[in-house]
């Protein structure tokens, strides 16, 4: 069962062009065989009818190469066949007066041709083809005892073996460019069977590159916007205690609490518009200005600044905006803070980030970084810059910030 579903297979690959021209090559070498027979039916040869040689010899022709077409599927199975077709055609030009001898050639080549897809191989049973045509005429005259003009040989045979050199090109001809068709069809199949996966594996990345980006927003509003909250009630907590004894700090405390609600608010409003996949389309100088009006309205607090109109990208304009946010947070939570100078300026292909503030400060040798200055640090190394400190006590304190210029961002603006 398992061979005959090897066998139905290979005739189903089997292209329908072989299928084809197995059928007509096989029907054409019948025809030419009983030619052959008719035409020498009454022909005596070495005291010997012909028929008695032609037909029994053209029976086992027709059946030998019907197995060479159909049940002998790679080319060693078919060796045996093609010495037996040697043989075979030389007993038939023995025997025959010729006619139709090349025409039986022709057909039998045929089979091989279409089948061998190796081009040396093609020629080299071409040529052995010629000379053993040529030897079987010659072989009649030599087992008759008559001199073998090679000359008068070659000009009897000059026709039949133009005929055999011109099959030999067409067909060759024919079957090389249908082998190459087919060849360039199946690459084709094969490259657009590759450029599909490209476009699904394509479509799989950015599913899971967006899945990333909501993962890593959702992280961002679970550190930062958790962050600002929690930093909003214990603000408020302590201005609850203060309110009575000391209602200077209670004010203060308060005002540092709703501007960390505000700041808080901001960045849950920038995160549902990444969520929602929505572009943000101010400039990156007019979300700080908003963050800076923002500190300023409604409360005591004094902010002079000055502000390239920088053009960067999405990320780099968050992360800037969110540490301009964080940075006044924390001198009026913790340095208690009333003024702050601001200063973001872009030369050459570096992008530079100045806060500077008039709180408390701290002995940076005995500093170290909460939640939000460790998070700015690491960032801005994510984005190919750095982030660094630089406090002391009674002197204030100072957030540095380096980013790479947007050169593509700067080069479209430009043009």
């Amino acid at each position: 069962m398992k061979e005959n579903a090897n066998k139905n297979n290979r005739t189903a690959d089997t292209p329908f062009f072989l299928r084809f021209w197995k059928v007509l090559i096989f029907l054409l070498l019948v025809f030419v065989e009983a030619m052959i027979v008719a035409t020498n039916w009454h022909r005596m040869d070495f005291g010997v009818r012909a028929w008695y040689i032609t037909l029994p010899v053209s029976v086992l022709v027709a059946a030998e190469n019907a197995l060479k077409f159909w049940a002998a599927p790679t080319f060693a199975r078919k060796i045996p066949c093609y010495v037996v077709d040697s043989i075979a055609l030389l007993i038939l030009t023995v025997f025959t007066s010729g006619t139709l001898i090349s025409t039986l050639y022709i057909v039998i080549l045929s089979e091989f041709y279409l089948n061998q897809k190796n081009m040396a191989g093609n020629i080299a049973m071409g040529v052995a083809s010629i000379l053993l045509f040529f030897i079987a005429f010659a072989v009649p005259n030599a087992l008759r005892d008559e001199e073998v003009n090679v000359v008068q040989l070659v000009t009897n045979l000059v026709n039949d073996l133009i005929l055999m050199g011109f099959h030999f090109l067409i067909f060759n001809f024919t079957v090389q460019i249908y082998l190459k068709n087919k060849e360039i069809k199946k690459t084709l199949e094969e490259l657009n069977d590759s450029n599909e996966k490209l476009h699904i594996a394509y479509e799989e990345l950015q599913e899971v590159t967006a899945l990333e980006e909501r993962q890593r927003i959702a992280k961002e509003i679970h550190d930062t916007a958790g962050h600002s909250i929690t930093t909003v009630i214990m603000q408020t907590e302590a201005a609850k205690l203060l309110i009575d004894g000391d209602a200077a700090e209670a004010k203060r405390r308060i005002s540092a609490a709703n501007l960390q609600a505000k700041n808080a608010l901001e960045e849950l409003r920038e995160s549902v518009h990444l969520l929602s996949g929505t572009p943000e389309l101010v400039s990156l100088r007019d979300m700080l200005l908003g963050v800076i009006q923002d500190s300023t309205d409604g409360t005591d607090v004094t902010i002079r600044y000055e502000i390239d109109d920088v053009t960067v990208g999405d990320a780099k304009r968050r992360f800037l905006t969110n540490s301009l946010k964080e940075g006044i947070s924390n001198g009026l939570r913790h340095g208690g803070a009333t003024a702050f100078w601001f200063e973001l300026k872009e030369s050459g292909d570096k992008i530079t980030f100045l806060l500077s503030d008039n709180g408390a400060g701290a002995n940076l040798a005995g500093f170290k970084e909460g939640f939000g200055l460790a998070g700015m640090q690491k960032r801005a190394a994510a984005l190919g810059g750095s982030a660094w400190f630089e406090t002391e006590c009674d002197e204030g304190f100072e957030v540095h910030l380096t980013l790479p210029s947007d050169e593509d961002e700067k080069r479209g603006k430009q043009s």
